[in-house]
């Protein structure tokens, strides 16, 4: 069984039990979405048995964020790896993918299964181009159903496979700029033309629908043909494959598996409403995993902040969960501060999301922190921060005595000049507490 198969049979399991505590809905909204496809809870059956505590993705739900961590062929190890998932996981990622491609990926994905409260993704490829030395023109279809199967057993929660890339849609890239940008795209890509063959993703997909269903591992149908550049938005192989993968969910759907679709990491600020709602519609409304977007490609280095942008507009358009994108893209190995600053980015993205979209409970947070902020409470305005050491940092490198933590103003206005200080002077200037009604009043 599946939590589909058991939604559409009208059983609540425990952990939609737990969804709808964590969510502030009904177990019974959380049940019907989930039969209707447009939630997902990832929770291998496998790793339900350790740390794993379940959450949801779908529009129904607060939009939550991926962040991945993973080591290469260049750099990193499974304590360094293991830093990463602590530390997305503290700040507050609701999902981890780990992009391994380097040396140890068994036992590196070991620890982090065992480690994580949170899902883990993968994208099983990977390891099986390490494990067939490099070579994609060597696999055979068996080579990726075994690996699929291997890391289910492993207690993969959620896996990127490239089901979408067709023989008749790599022509439509020829003209792009940046080509084909997804390292699993390409790489089916690059087989397909060298066997002159259908993609074998493709072509044995209920296969691969077995291996899902037995564990309930849930489908991340991956972007294989997404733009990596602004220019290339929106494009004819883009949508090409969109088209294909709401074919995929409904037979992901038809053979009892979770499915969510992955959406593109390039789109300029006046596309981003439009293609969300595209795939939406496209993919029945199965829940949208969306990489940032970028909205330009003009900062490398500032990148999380860029595609944080998009990232809360398409939160806001209805993206289901939003897969960070770190200071490093495009540059090198993300370190452990770049995870931070990614996770940290996107969390105000989703958080912002939610705002825009009134999930239950969204506000709550702002308005204590608010509260805190006007009655100059700096102890508890930094608990509720999103990185409370950072902010108590930037507070204390000009004024970090203790007596400050009481003090009514900052370093930025000063004692006299702070506008809350003189609101509260203001509102202590009236009798009644109220403020002195004006209209009328004669100014001269």
């Amino acid at each position: 069984m599946t939590q589909l198969i058991d939604a559409r049979e009208g059983t609540i399991t425990p952990e939609m039990e737990y969804v709808a505590k964590r969510e502030q809905l009904s177990p019974e909204i959380v049940r019907d979405e989930v039969a209707a496809g447009r939630m997902v809870i990832p929770a291998n059956k496998v790793h339900l048995e350790g740390r794993l505590e379940p959450m949801a993705i779908g529009v129904a739900a607060t939009c939550k964020i991926n962040a991945n961590i993973g080591n290469s062929a260049v750099t990193s190890d499974g304590r360094t790896e293991l830093e990463k998932l602590h530390t997305s996981v503290h700040y507050g990622a609701d999902t981890v993918m780990d992009l391994s491609t380097g040396n140890d990926i068994d036992e590196i994905r070991r620890a982090i299964i065992e480690a994580s409260p949170v899902p883990i993704g993968t994208v099983p490829i990977y390891q099986m181009l390490e494990e067939l030395g490099g070579n994609i023109e060597d696999m055979r279809p068996q080579h990726f159903l075994d690996m699929v199967e291997h890391q289910a057993k492993q207690g993969v929660d959620y896996m990127t496979v490239h089901c979408g890339v067709l023989m008749e849609h790599l022509h439509l890239t020829t003209e792009r700029v940046t080509g084909i940008v997804s390292r699993g795209g390409s790489l089916i890509a690059k087989w397909m033309m060298t066997h002159r063959k259908q993609n074998p993703l493709y072509e044995h997909y209920d296969d691969l629908c077995d291996i899902m269903r037995e564990y309930d591992v849930t489908w991340s149908l991956g972007d294989g043909l997404r733009p990596g550049c602004i220019a290339d938005a929106s494009d004819a192989a883009q949508f090409a494959e969109l088209d294909t993968m709401g074919e995929l969910v409904q037979r992901g759907w038809d053979n009892g598996t979770q499915v969510m679709v992955e959406g593109p990491g390039h789109i300029p600020m006046d596309q981003i409403d439009m293609n969300v709602k595209r795939q939406i519609e496209v993919c029945l409304g199965a829940p949208f995993y969306l990489l940032g977007p970028l909205v330009t490609d003009i900062a490398p280095g500032y990148d999380h902040i860029t595609s944080a942008i998009g990232a809360a507009m398409a939160g806001w358009s209805g993206a289901a969960m939003l897969c960070y994108v770190t200071p490093k893209e495009h540059l090198g190995l993300p370190n452990n501060e770049d995870v931070k600053q990614g996770v940290i980015a996107y969390k105000i993205a989703a958080h912002a999301a939610d705002l825009a979209r009134k999930r239950p409970g969204a506000q709550k947070r702002d308005d204590a922190l608010s509260k805190a902020r006007f009655e100059f409470d700096w102890n508890e305005q930094f608990r509720l921060s999103l990185d409370p050491e950072t902010a108590q940092r930037y507070h204390d490198e000009t004024l970090p005595q203790d007596t400050f933590k009481s003090a009514h103003f900052c370093s930025m206005c000063g004692p006299k000049y702070c506008s809350m200080k003189i609101t509260e002077e203001i509102r202590e200037m009236s009798k009644d507490g109220e403020l002195v009604n004006l209209q009328g009043f004669d100014a001269e």
